[in-house]
């Protein structure tokens, strides 16, 4: 998906946070994106809602489950908080939503910071394949993907959502 579509697509979240948001009661949230694209996303939503704090970022590579297997990421970034967390209602943003690891990743850091008030998760993508009980409040598309499809956003400057084929692992003799 070109850029067009994309902006097109958060200006649709947007429209569908600022109404979550009034429902809820939630004048004025601070926002908070999750590297990489999620902050991508995130800046973008936080233009469009006109928030009054500044974006937040979280690098949530310390906080990942798995990084023993995986290995840990050579350009780990500092996360930056620039606002009071404690009883505040935050807009946690990322640009995909599978498995829910991330997000509890992020959650985790989020709480070292402080106590929110509330947290209402924002994803571009929400797909299948949820291994933890955490659900986006707004999320862009949901696409039937097939367990061997993978999505990458690239960016920030063209946004680009690609679906691309996930590398075959086969078992080392």
């Amino acid at each position: 998906m070109a850029e067009a579509g994309i902006l097109s697509l958060i200006d649709g979240i947007a429209e569908r946070l600022k109404t979550k948001l009034r429902n809820r009661n939630i004048p004025d949230p601070a926002m908070i994106g999750i590297h990489s694209g999620g902050v991508w996303v995130a800046q973008r939503l936080h233009e469009r809602l006109g928030l009054s704090e500044p974006l937040g970022e979280l690098d949530i590579s310390f906080y990942r489950d798995d990084f023993t297997r995986i290995g840990m990421n050579p350009q780990v970034r500092p996360s930056t908080i620039p606002f009071e967390v404690d009883d505040r209602h935050i807009v946690l943003v990322d640009d995909v939503l599978q498995t829910g690891r991330t997000i509890r990743a992020a959650l985790n850091e989020i709480f070292d910071y402080g106590r929110p008030a509330s947290v209402v998760l924002v994803t571009l993508l929400e797909r299948s394949g949820r291994e933890l009980p955490i659900e986006a409040d707004v999320a862009g598309l949901s696409p039937p993907l097939q367990a061997h499809e993978q999505v990458k956003l690239n960016g920030p400057d063209p946004l680009e959502l690609i679906i691309v084929e996930k590398p075959l692992t086969t078992p080392e003799s």
